[in-house]
């Protein structure tokens, strides 16, 4: 009777020492990384990202996992692409497996509850959200723009599938922007019901007409933003859809493009660009001229692998507020989706250094061209008759 109670009593220490020794070990301290690096000042700081259930719910200990088991890799994205904010919670359109989201107070992950039955996705490649918390998703396979409501519920669906094929809508006031990557143009549609408004994009001047776009993104004066992987480039329209102008070209120096995606403006005007080629994101002013870029493809902390959208947000900076540098000060976030790697939604916060003066972004482009005079100047002379290496 004592030798049993004694092979208890050691059976229960050993579990006991497992539970705790697991709890009590420290959070992963995130390498701290700002861009531009120094000595420049930083004007973004990388915080955090999210791939799965393990980086928003609390970690189990090694004896939960050990009873109950695991499934990290279905408890995680696949191929996100699309990515919003809205109410606390971080929503993600995983092309591979349907809408999720971060619940950054509930501490959970979890699937788009309403995303079954008549809700039930295909292929989401982008989601968007309005003020009022309506959800909708494009998604080109099912051929339509899947609506939810504020609570994630299904409402709708737009749109007749074979006829079209949505790759983002984006709402403003009380229509719905609809990119559509089939007929090259772009539709517009009643938010309340989804009835056809009007179509542009299919001009007859070749500057002005759509290729195949990709990503869409309003100003703070309604101007429509149109990413176009077709021409490389970002169309600017008004919201009748006539051509208001374009940034950048095909190229690979600053300022050009070679895949261009994911875009996004913030209350300075400036504009983000995606670019999934270069694995960064390029920052023009309201004038279209390249302010900086940030990222790199890699594994570290910051870097990107195949980035696909970007966002930008003030209304969440207080969930984020344990990762920035205490003497960082946050003016918004920048959500970056990367469609593979083990960081695959990146968050970062633009910002300033407490106490340091800042060129104005007009500053900051004069700034920019002389280093690229000064890069030109020191390019070593070509020799009379050896041709460039990378020629032959």
């Amino acid at each position: 009777m004592i030798k049993t109670m004694n092979s208890c009593f050691a059976v229960f220490a050993i579990i006991l020492a497992f539970i705790t020794g697991c709890a009590t070990v420290p959070p992963q301290k995130i390498e701290t990384v700002f861009y531009p690096p120094p000595p420049d000042l930083p004007r973004l700081q990388f915080l955090t990202s999210f791939t799965g259930e393990k980086d928003v719910a609390p970690k189990k200990s090694a004896f939960q996992a050990f009873v109950t088991g695991s499934a990290e890799s279905r408890r995680r994205l696949d191929k996100p692409y699309g990515v919003a904010i809205w109410g606390g919670k971080l929503y993600v359109a995983d092309s591979n497996r349907g809408v999720f989201f971060f619940d950054l107070v509930g501490k959970k992950f979890d699937q788009l509850p309403g995303a079954h039955g008549l809700g039930q996705l295909s292929q989401p490649i982008n989601i968007r959200i309005a003020p009022d918390g309506t959800k909708y998703v494009a998604d080109p396979i099912r051929g339509q723009v899947v609506v939810f409501d504020k609570n994630d519920l299904y409402v709708d669906a737009f749109g007749r599938p074979g006829t079209w094929k949505p790759v983002d809508a984006v709402p403003y006031e009380d229509d719905l922007f609809v990119a559509d990557m089939k007929n090259f143009e772009i539709v517009v549609l009643k938010r309340k019901d989804g009835t056809p408004v009007r179509r542009f994009g299919l001009a007859e001047d070749i500057a002005q007409k759509l290729s195949r776009p990709t990503n869409l993104a309003f100003d703070a004066e309604g101007h429509l933003f149109v990413s176009d992987i077709g021409v490389f480039k970002i169309l600017k329209f008004d919201r009748d859809g006539h051509f208001l102008g374009a940034v950048g070209e095909m190229g690979r120096e600053s300022g050009t493009f070679s895949r261009p995606k994911g875009i996004a403006i913030d209350r300075e005007q400036r504009l983000y660009v995606v670019d999934a080629a270069f694995s960064n994101v390029q920052l023009f002013n309201k004038d279209g001229n390249v302010l900086f870029a940030f990222g790199t493809a890699g594994k570290r902390p910051g870097d990107l692998e195949l980035p696909a959208q970007v966002i930008v947000d003030y209304d969440h900076i207080k969930y984020f507020q344990q990762y920035l540098d205490p003497k960082f000060d946050a003016e918004n976030l920048v959500i970056v989706a990367n469609q593979f790697g083990d960081k695959m939604i990146n968050v970062y916060a633009m910002g300033k250094e407490r106490g340091k003066h800042y060129p104005t972004d007009a500053e900051l482009l004069e700034q920019l061209k002389e280093r690229l005079k000064k890069a030109e100047k020191e390019k070593p002379a070509e020799k009379k008759g050896e041709p460039d290496k990378e020629r032959r």
